[in-house]
């Protein structure tokens, strides 16, 4: 594996043999700029691993993204190999139709300290609440991004994350009740605790994730990315454009036919897929 080939990947031109708190807004930046969120594997009849030498061929070698696990693993080796002091640690996911965090860690972060300062790092959690920029780890203190203004609350132990964001117009009305629509502007997304963790700590979850049918991931095939005006996304066969504006979001939202679905994976997600890919958008707590 070799850190020039990953810089090179998304971009990164600058000064990478000094862990400064400006390489590491611009690499996180860019990584959610140039390297989808998606679970486009599950879907396509493969396999996702912790592996990190496989994670490193997928993302970086074979030009694909990946889900967090994947992502934030990945960035995790970017940190050290960088010389940044970092945890990774454990989340659980916020799902808002039970309104309860799922039971067990299934999304994987970083906690990077700088000049004493702690941040939280979090490449790989898509579409409008997607953070560009490592957040400081310190309690109801707002902290505004293109995407959302983010917070997070701690209680002692458990921290929270939540995001405020703006309304989402959507342009085309046939779309206006879409279930992809969040008509919610506060949400939560996840708490986490201090508690270190290795890789194989979500490789049970890993396997529950892809395997279960009730698994959001095995509901709908994902696929997003940032840009510098807002995001794109592809759930299942529909199709989203989001604009980030100052007081509402606007959203185009179209369906794309099967025939077509190859095609827009490489114009807008720079992704080819070796194997059939199969789009899914069963009914799950998922909104853009």
């Amino acid at each position: 594996m070799d850190l020039r080939e990953y810089l090179n990947r998304i971009g990164f031109t600058g000064q990478y043999d000094k862990a400064s708190l400006e390489s590491l807004f611009a690499i996180h930046k860019l990584h959610v700029m140039n390297i989808p969120f998606e679970n486009l594997s599950v879907h396509s009849g493969e396999k996702n691993t912790m592996d990190l030498h496989i994670i490193y061929d997928k993302i970086v070698k074979s030009n694909r993204g990946g889900w967090c696990c994947e992502n934030n693993l990945l960035f995790s080796w970017v940190l050290r190999e960088m010389g940044y002091k970092f945890t990774t640690l454990g989340a659980k996911v916020f799902n808002s139709l039970n309104k309860e965090f799922f039971p067990k860690d299934c999304h994987l972060i970083n906690l990077v300290e700088i000049d004493g300062k702690p941040y939280i790092a979090d490449v790989s959690f898509g579409v409008s609440h997607q953070m560009w920029h490592p957040l400081e780890l310190i309690s109801r203190k707002d902290q505004p991004q293109p995407p959302a203004v983010f917070r997070l609350i701690n209680d002692g132990v458990k921290w929270v994350l939540e995001k405020t964001g703006r309304k989402q117009v959507v342009q085309d009305k046939a779309f206006a009740n879409s279930s992809l629509i969040d008509k919610r502007l506060t949400k939560t997304m996840y708490s986490f605790t201090l508690t270190p963790c290795e890789a194989d700590h979500f490789l049970e979850t890993s396997e529950f994730l892809q395997t279960n049918p009730e698994s959001l991931f095995m509901l709908k095939s994902i696929c997003s990315l940032q840009t510098h005006t807002g995001f794109r996304a592809l759930i299942g066969w529909t199709y989203s454009e989001v604009t980030f504006k100052e007081d509402a979001d606007s959203v185009d939202m179209k369906e794309i036919p099967d025939s077509e679905i190859e095609a827009l994976l490489k114009e807008k997600f720079n992704l080819v897929l070796v194997n059939k890919f199969t789009p899914k958008n069963n009914k799950a707590d998922y909104c853009i």
